[in-house]
């Protein structure tokens, strides 16, 4: 649910050139640690290829690490950005907008036989986008994600402290967005990072479009799908907190009938940043036959 600081070499030598639907970034030394084998250890490893769609907060360089490390071990990864991010300045976007982005790009680039991936406002996505293109997605995969029910919004699953607060951070903007206030950022979001650590992610952070939050989406087509369903869970997100008809699993996860279930330790935001390759093995373990 957040950029990358400017600080990481990215693999296209004009960053600011680059169009911005189709872009993607070599990983940084830092990552380079967190990956303890070569290409070679997966040569026997099934081939996958993975669309991987942010959350909220975020662009596309979210996944930068992530797929860096699919990558070398031999699978096609995409990451394809939406409407009302990444250099789109066009805060007034629906969710039907961010959903048509995403399905342009795999339409554009005839993708197929993919496994698509949503982490957190996400999940919402790719409810939209498998409703669209089912025939092309081979798996879909929820990272502590919302799974919403037939007319609901993400809003909705919210606690109501939670959405109150979301309420009142929505009216105080003068462009309908939200901005996370650092201390529920903190807590919440980056709970295992080190406060140098939450701070440097919290610098780079953008507001957030408040209206595909608020609208309720009509899922009746997607709970008539039969594709193969995965949800990875990690112990220690609290960025929906738990309780009782509340939190990622098995609030959301329960919603997809049958479905595959991957658990991790790491929180909603750090593990991208800090462990890359083991969060890019929880989604092979989550996509692979």
């Amino acid at each position: 649910m957040f950029p990358y600081p400017g600080n990481y070499p990215f693999s296209y030598p004009d960053y600011s050139l680059m169009p911005w639907r189709y872009y993607s970034s070599s990983y940084s030394d830092e990552w380079n640690c967190a990956h303890e084998a070569d290409a070679s250890t997966y040569s026997h490893a099934q081939r996958l290829m993975f669309v991987l769609v942010h959350g909220s907060w975020a662009d596309a360089h979210f996944w930068d690490g992530v797929a860096a490390i699919l990558r070398s071990r031999g699978h096609v990864v995409y990451t394809p950005e939406y409407a009302g991010h990444g250099n789109d300045p066009n805060k007034n976007v629906t969710h039907a907008m961010i959903t048509k982005s995403v399905v342009d790009f795999i339409k554009q680039l005839n993708i197929r036989n993919f496994i698509l991936v949503g982490h957190s406002f996400g999940g919402t996505v790719i409810q939209k986008v498998a409703e669209q293109i089912p025939d092309r997605i081979k798996r879909l995969v929820f990272w502590d994600a919302f799974v919403l029910q037939d007319g609901e919004s993400v809003a909705d699953a919210f606690p109501p402290q939670m959405r109150q607060g979301f309420e009142q951070l929505r009216i105080a903007s003068n462009d309908d967005t939200i901005m996370l206030p650092f201390p529920l950022f903190r807590d919440s979001f980056v709970n295992t990072a080190t406060l140098q650590e939450a701070k440097r992610m919290y610098a780079v952070i953008t507001p957030e479009p408040a209206k595909p939050l608020f609208e309720k989406l009509d899922l009746k087509a997607f709970y008539t799908l039969s594709i193969p369903k995965s949800y990875v869970y990690f112990y220690q997100d609290n960025a929906l907190p738990q309780g009782e008809g509340y939190g990622w699993h098995p609030n959301m996860s329960r919603r997809l009938g049958q479905f595959r279930l991957i658990v991790g330790d790491g929180d909603h935001f750090t593990d991208t940043r800090t462990r890359p390759a083991m969060l890019a093995q929880k989604f092979y373990e989550a996509g692979r036959d």
